[in-house]
């Protein structure tokens, strides 16, 4: 880029900024290198906790349009910040450039620029709006607005914006993750919505090739690198036939490239058109570009080729060894057999550390078994499979999960709505052994068997599962994040959802700021709660719990009198709340949370897991006076239905897990740094990957 165009591309002035729907809309005007006048464009971004970087949706705008047309008529704002993804909406044109006729029609010059560059007096000066957008633009978002993403980018845009977004996508692949339009102008010559601009703009005729989108499409042969193209178009649209849809599906058609026409019936041009499925075309962009932004950050392996020279053979691999507790984990060389029927063996891609493999470590898990090979919160690939298993393959992505589903017919937990708890393998599985009752794990120098730990054992560089403790994933997602998807935060967010069931406008207090409770804080949110408490003896986590929706935070320490007393009369209603949750393990605190419920109604969910020995206790009169004790496993999903739906949401951006990923590490050896990091306070989940 040329020194003015960097210039211009830093320099800016803000117009207006506006909460809107989650989020925040900004307007801004800044002189632009490419066109040689003032622009002005509209820049959308999500609330985020961890102001993490965001995917950016480009719209360009239809024929006479302004930015904010797009903004008060499209209603996209919401289903930007339900996918977490940015926006960026541009003018349609230069203005005020001061060329004879630029406001005589609003087919061609002001509203009209078609994102073309012209070459033809007049115009050929200021308009160049495919320059501005693919170059100025860009610039201009690297410098003022980091957040948004330039390498996770989509476009999308209305009639002419339509077009636009169509060519820039088709000319900038590699730019480019994902496209879609709404009644677009298909053709690009001397007929049709785009006639005048034709005339006006280009001095050689040969030039319309570069910006029809039917003639850019048939000329990619094929190669162009998107899985689909999303065009809606109103079948009642006033300009339909000059729009020729069925040219760009004949295009399509021809180099075999994906494109997906939906005729929307009795729709015409207008917004009210836009507004009706721009939902569906931001969660279109959404799915792509996370999954891009994803595979910007994930683990470093070769998914598309699966080694199975050691199918039916032992594997000698590393793997962190608890042989005491209250000791460190040993760095030991081990032998992992091969599955047997209805067993997986994977490759351990990472792992997140979690409070329940420190607290077995330190011996106060009542079921803890030693020597075993702690962790469960990951992310596998396949390596093979034993006899008779069918919902998985060599290659496929799973996420271990220590609550199996056996989805038998048999099986009344499984067919339950009310539970998760299948029981299928709970007894060999609590003895830290496979359903068979032995161990796939022996110590490569002894000789000697390891016990497996909730069924997962993941220290450890390769494991073996049950089949039904496999959920399979979207091999888009991104294991170093989506492993914490098999505990810790899933438990949060389940209790909030599956268990305790909160509605929007209730009141909630959560105990506990780790993971666990955030997720708690997090899911209550998107639950609509009205007030979300956040209760910790460490202060430095408020600030966070604030930013995924916590409206108040409180330190028990800053009080000489039980703390449940303070919270009651610090409640909306004076009576306490209407869902409390535990996120400690500890009892004291289960019975404060409890304490604190509403009284008539309110309910107090146990999350986190006592030392060995505790129990819980409460006057009989706080039940009697309408208080509820309830607790959840793997908040209430059902692994190997519901874990993939998480991910899913992942992946379209609607469900936000990376702000919880605070420390990475490399490496089955680095488990022990984990585990110090894990105990220091400032770590939410440390992922080691391997």
């Amino acid at each position: 880029m040329e020194p003015a165009a960097k210039k211009a591309a830093t320099a800016y002035e803000t117009l207006s900024v506006r909460k809107v729907a989650g989020g925040t809309l900004t307007r801004v005007k800044h002189a632009s290198a490419a066109t040689l006048t003032d622009m002005v464009m509209s820049v959308f971004l999500p609330d985020d906790a961890s102001d993490a970087v965001v995917p950016t949706l480009f719209y360009l705008s239809g024929l006479t349009c302004t930015d904010e047309n797009f903004s008060m008529k499209a209603g996209a704002f919401l289903h930007a910040t339900k996918h977490n993804i940015g926006l960026v909406i541009p003018d349609t044109s230069p203005r005020g450039a001061n060329i004879e006729g630029e406001d005589a029609s609003w087919e061609v010059g002001t509203g009209a620029g078609f994102y073309l560059d012209a070459t033809k007096e007049p115009w050929s000066k200021n308009y160049r709006m495919y320059t501005y957008i693919t170059q100025e633009v860009f610039e201009f978002l690297k410098a003022n607005f980091p957040r948004l993403s330039t390498d996770s980018v989509g476009f999308t845009g209305h009639s002419m914006g339509g077009m636009g977004a169509l060519t820039i996508a088709f000319k900038n692949p590699q730019v480019v993750t994902s496209v879609s339009a709404i009644a677009p102008i298909c053709k690009f010559g001397p007929s049709g919505l785009s006639e005048k601009a034709f005339a006006a703009y280009l001095a050689d005729a040969s030039e319309a090739a570069q910006y029809d989108a039917c003639e850019l499409l048939k000329g990619s042969g094929g190669k162009l690198p998107f899985d689909d193209i999303l065009v809606d178009q109103g079948d009642s649209d006033e300009f339909l036939e000059k729009l020729a849809p069925q040219s760009l599906v004949a295009a399509a058609q021809e180099v075999g490239q994906k494109l997906t026409l939906r005729m929307q019936k009795g729709f015409d041009h207008s917004y009210y058109f836009v507004s009706s499925f721009m939902g569906d075309h931001v969660a279109f962009h959404a799915k792509r570009l996370h999954a891009k932004l994803q595979n910007a950050t994930r683990c470093v392996v070769d998914t598309a080729v699966v080694d199975t020279s050691m199918t039916g053979k032992p594997i000698n691999c590393k793997a962190m060894v608890a042989f005491r507790a209250k000791e460190p984990l040993t760095l030991t060389d081990i032998v992992v057999a091969p599955p047997k029927a209805g067993e997986v063996r994977c490759k351990v891609i990472a792992n997140a550390l979690c409070h329940t493999d420190v607290y077995t470590l330190s011996g106060q898990d009542p079921e803890g078994l030693f020597p075993s090979i702690l962790g469960h919160e990951a992310g596998c690939i396949v390596e093979s499979v034993g006899e008779g298993v069918t919902s998985v393959k060599p290659g496929d992505h799973v996420i271990p999960c220590y609550t199996p589903q056996c989805c038998s017919p048999q099986c009344m937990f499984c067919q339950s709505p009310k539970t998760n708890l299948c029981p299928k393998i709970r007894g060999t599985q609590g003895k830290g052994l496979m359903p068979d009752g032995t161990s796939r794990f022996t110590d490569a120098k002894t000789g000697e068997p390891i016990f497996h730990f909730m069924g997962c054992s993941t220290f450890a560089e390769y494991t073996v599962l049950a089949e039904i403790s496999c959920a399979k994933i979207d091999k888009a997602a991104n294991l170093s994040e989506v492993c914490l998807l098999g505990c810790g935060v899933a438990t949060g967010l389940g209790a909030v959802w599956n268990n305790a069931k909160v509605e929007a406008g209730s009141t909630v207090c959560v105990f506990g700021l780790g993971a666990v409770g955030l997720s708690v804080v997090q899911g209550a949110k998107e639950a609509g709660a009205s007030a979300i408490f956040a209760v910790d003896i460490n202060p430095s986590k408020f600030d966070f719990a604030r930013k995924l929706g916590a409206t108040s935070c409180v330190n028990p320490k800053d009080y000489d009198r039980p703390i449940q007393q303070v919270l009651v009369e610090m409640s909306p209603s004076g009576y306490g709340f209407d869902y409390t949750f535990d996120a400690t393990g500890s009892v004291a605190v289960m019975r404060s949370a409890l304490e604190c419920a509403h009284r008539g109604w309110g309910q107090s969910c146990v999350i986190g897991v006592a030392p060995s020995g505790h129990e819980i206790s409460t006057r009989p009169f706080q039940l009697v006076t309408g208080r509820r004790w309830l607790g959840t496993a793997f908040g209430g999903w059902k692994s190997r239905t519901d874990v993939p739906k998480l991910v899913e949401r992942t992946l379209d951006g609607s469900l936000e897990i990376r702000h919880y990923v605070t420390h990475r590490l490399k490496g089955v050896a680095a488990t022990n740094q984990a585990v110090d990091i894990l105990h220091d306070g400032e770590c939410l989940r440390c992922v080691v990957e391997y």
